[in-house]
C-alpha cells in the first residue's frame, strides 16, 4: 500500500466495550473525540444503544449523554471500521484450561481491522498479554495482508490501568504507559492518548510497556500471596493477622500492606502472571517465585472451606447438610465482575461437601451460571431480612461490599466466617476465615 497518511478528523474505534473498553470510550467521547464502539454481544450494544451502561459503577447518564450525542456511537458491524483513524483493542486476554495465553480474542480483532481499516491508521493493544505479542502476533497478521508497518499502519501497546470502582483513580488521571513501533507510531499513540488523559509516559519500546504491565500485576500477586501464607501460618499460632498488618503500616517508609482474602479474582491477578511464565520457558527461565504465588493463593478457597468446617464443628454440626450463605459472588467490592472470583470456587467446594448453598449479592441479583462451574446453577440473589438470615447455620462472607447491613447481618446469623475482616470480630460468632 502507497500514499497512508492520518486522515483528519480524528475517529477513534474501540474493539471490546466492556470493563476497559467502555470507561475508554466514554472519556474520549465526552473530550469531544468521535468514538465507535464495537462489541460481538449483541446484549450489550443493545443496552448502550439504549443510552444505559450494563456496568454497574457507571452511571447511566454517562452513556446517555454521549450515545445521544452521537459522540459515541456503538456497533456490531465492524465494516465500520474504515472511518477510524485510530483503533484501541481492548477484549479479554484469557487462559486456557492449560494455563497458557488465549490470544484468540486479540488475533480476531486484529484479522477485523486488517480485513476493514483505511491506511494509515494507528493500532494500539491495551489488553495485557507477554512481551512480544504486538510485534509477533499483531504486525504479522497486517503484512499477511501487504501492509507495512510504519507507513501504512501504525502500532502501539498501551496496557489499561482500569480499577473498577474505585473512585479516586479513574481513567482520565491514571498515568498511561505508551510504547510505539517506531517513532512515528509512539508520537501519534502519544498524541491521541494526550487529548483526554492527564499524563502519558513514553516507553522506549512495545515490549517495555507489556512487560510493565505485567510487573505491576506480578508485584500484587507475589505479595498478597506472601500475606495470605501468613494469614495461615499466624493463625496456626494464634496471632490476629489483620492486628499485625494494622501495627505493621504504622512504619512511615518501607512497608506497603497488603491483605488476606479467599482467593483472587478479577481478570488481571489470577491470570497475567501465567503469560510470563509461558514466555519465560522459549528463554529457559524458571519463574519459580511468580508460579508459587501462583499456588498458594489457588490454595485460599480450600483454606476458608477449612475454616468453614471448624466453625461448625464447635457448634456440633457438620458441613454435609448444612444450610450456608454466601455474601457476594462479585471478585471484589462494589462491582458486579464475577471473572475468576473466588466465591464460585468456595460455592463449589460447599456444594461438594454437602451443603445447601444461597447466595445474596445486591451487585448480582441474577447468577447465569459460569462455565468453568457446571455444576453451579442459574439462581436469584436472596433477600435478606432478620428472619431468613436466622435460617442459615453459617454466612461466610467472600465479598466486602459496602452495601451490606453488616450490623443486621451479625446480630440475625448464628455463625460467620468472615474472610475480609468486615465484622465484629469481639463477637464469639464470627471466625476469621
Amino acid at each position: 500500500m502507497k500514499n497512508a497518511t492520518k486522515l483528519k478528523p480524528e475517529r477513534v474505534a474501540i474493539m471490546g466495550l466492556g470493563y476497559v473498553g467502555l470507561p475508554l470510550s466514554l472519556l474520549f467521547a465526552r473530550k469531544g473525540v468521535n468514538v465507535i464502539g464495537f462489541d460481538n454481544s449483541e446484549e450489550r450494544i443493545k443496552i448502550l444503544k439504549e443510552g444505559k451502561s450494563p456496568i454497574r459503577y457507571i452511571d447511566h447518564n454517562q452513556v446517555r449523554e454521549v450515545v445521544s450525542s452521537k459522540k459515541l456511537v456503538v456497533t456490531n458491524d465492524f465494516r465500520q471500521l474504515k472511518k477510524a483513524t485510530a483503533v484501541l483493542i481492548c477484549v479479554p486476554t484469557p487462559l486456557t484450561a492449560q494455563k497458557e495465553p488465549d490470544l484468540s480474542y486479540v488475533v480476531s480483532a486484529a484479522q477485523l481491522i486488517a480485513n476493514h481499516a483505511t491506511p494509515g491508521v494507528l493500532v494500539i493493544l491495551e489488553s495485557t498479554t507477554y512481551p512480544g505479542t504486538t510485534r509477533d502476533v499483531i504486525i504479522p497478521i497486517f503484512e499477511q495482508k501487504g501492509w507495512k508497518a510504519g507507513s501504512d499502519v501504525y502500532f502501539a501497546y498501551s496496557p489499561e490501568r482500569e480499577d473498577p470502582a474505585n473512585t479516586s483513580f479513574q481513567t482520565e488521571n491514571i498515568p498511561r504507559l505508551v510504547g510505539g513501533y517506531d517513532k512515528k507510531s509512539l508520537e501519534r499513540a502519544v498524541d491521541l492518548y494526550e487529548q483526554v488523559l492527564d499524563q502519558v509516559v513514553p516507553m522506549s519500546t512495545m515490549e517495555a510497556a507489556e512487560a510493565a504491565k505485567l510487573l505491576e500485576n506480578i508485584f500484587r500477586s507475589v505479595n498478597i500471596a506472601m500475606v495470605n501464607e501468613l494469614k495461615m501460618v499466624f493463625d496456626r499460632m494464634g496471632i490476629d493477622i489483620w492486628e499485625v498488618i494494622k501495627g505493621a503500616s504504622t512504619k512511615p517508609f518501607g512497608f506497603m500492606p497488603f491483605y488476606p482474602g479467599p482467593g483472587l479474582g478479577g481478570h488481571c491477578i489470577p491470570i497475567d502472571p501465567f503469560y510470563l511464565t509461558w514466555k519465560a520457558r522459549e528463554f529457559d527461565m524458571p519463574t519459580k517465585f511468580i508460579e508459587l504465588a501462583g499456588e498458594i493463593n489457588s490454595l485460599m478457597p480450600y483454606y476458608v472451606i477449612n475454616k468453614v468446617q471448624e466453625a461448625l464443628n464447635d457448634q456440633k454440626k457438620s458441613l454435609k447438610g448444612a444450610k450456608v450463605l454466601i455474601l457476594g459472588i462479585a471478585y471484589k467490592k462494589d462491582v458486579n465482575d464475577m471473572r475468576e472470583s473466588p466465591a464460585l470456587k468456595l460455592w463449589q467446594l460447599l456444594k461438594s461437601y454437602g451443603a445447601k448453598v444461597d447466595y445474596h449479592d445486591p451487585h448480582v441479583p441474577f447468577f447465569r451460571g459460569d462455565s468453568a462451574y457446571p455444576d453451579l446453577k442459574p439462581c436469584h440473589s436472596v433477600r435478606l431480612n432478620r428472619k431468613k438470615l436466622r435460617g442459615y447455620d453459617l454466612g461466610l462472607l467472600a465479598t466486602n461490599h459496602t452495601s451490606f447491613d453488616y450490623d443486621m447481618i451479625e446480630d440475625s446469623l448464628p455463625l460467620i466466617v468472615d474472610t475480609r475482616n468486615s465484622f465484629n470480630s469481639g463477637k464469639t460468632q464470627v471466625f476469621a476465615g
